[in-house]
């Protein structure tokens, strides 16, 4: 899964790099409000790590200019303000959730895939249904009773399509979703992920759409053709 951090404590921000990228996140980050509007208008972002005291411009003044650009993105603001208005402020502009410093880097984790089942319309940390689940806590897709661990990689590819199960993705869409900056991407590396799946699960868990993608349908897992 790809983060936008956008933190511009240099302590701070290496600590969580390093926690982030142990957790198996793919992880961008931009010292200032600036840096961190122009990589919200530029790429694609399962969630977003949002401190308010930013140079340039305010986590505040970004979070309403990113809502106000149409981006639903998932976005955590972690600060230190503890005040209530603080709080109310962030959550009433579009915050989706709100994580006061210092904190434990496993409540961050639980935090992120609570919001992350919560945009995608789910009560529990289990995505999908009853023929093909995601486990955002365990990591394991479950495809018609068969459950298997996936790697981060696969993870993040599931979660991307049961986010928005029969939503076409294109092959941009995807390396968006899934590398971060600085990273080369063969141009097969989408292809070489979804096979990996098939492998384990059957070629119809995700379907090609000709010339546009791949989905994922729910109830379906089982049938259809690659």
């Amino acid at each position: 899964m790809r983060v936008l951090l956008v933190e511009d404590d240099l302590q701070i921000g290496q600590s969580l790099l390093r926690a982030l990228k142990d957790a198996d996140y793919s992880v961008d980050w931009v010292r200032d409000g600036i840096a961190g509007r122009d990589a919200l208008a530029n790429a694609e972002y399962t969630v977003v790590l949002l401190d308010l005291g930013l140079p340039g411009l305010s986590g505040i003044e970004l979070l309403k200019a990113s809502r106000a650009a149409g981006n639903a993105v998932p976005v955590l603001i972690l600060t230190a303000r503890d005040d209530l208005d603080s709080r109310v402020q962030g959550l009433d502009v579009g915050a989706d959730d709100y994580l006061l410093k210092p904190f434990d880097v496993p409540e961050l984790l639980a935090r992120i895939r609570a919001v992350l089942r919560r945009k995608a319309g789910y009560a529990s940390s289990r995505l999908g249904d009853d023929s093909l689940a995601l486990d955002l806590d365990k990591r394991t897709l479950t495809c018609n009773g068969a459950t298997t661990v996936l790697s981060a990689r696969e993870f993040a590819l599931m979660l991307a399509f049961l986010e928005r199960p029969g939503t076409i993705l294109s092959r941009e869409q995807l390396e968006d979703r899934l590398y971060g900056w600085g990273k080369e991407v063969e141009s097969n590396a989408v292809d070489v992920l979804i096979h990996s799946v098939r492998k384990k699960f059957g070629v119809s868990v995700i379907r090609n759409v000709r010339g546009l993608g791949w989905t994922v349908m729910l109830g379906d897992a089982d049938k259809g053709q690659a």
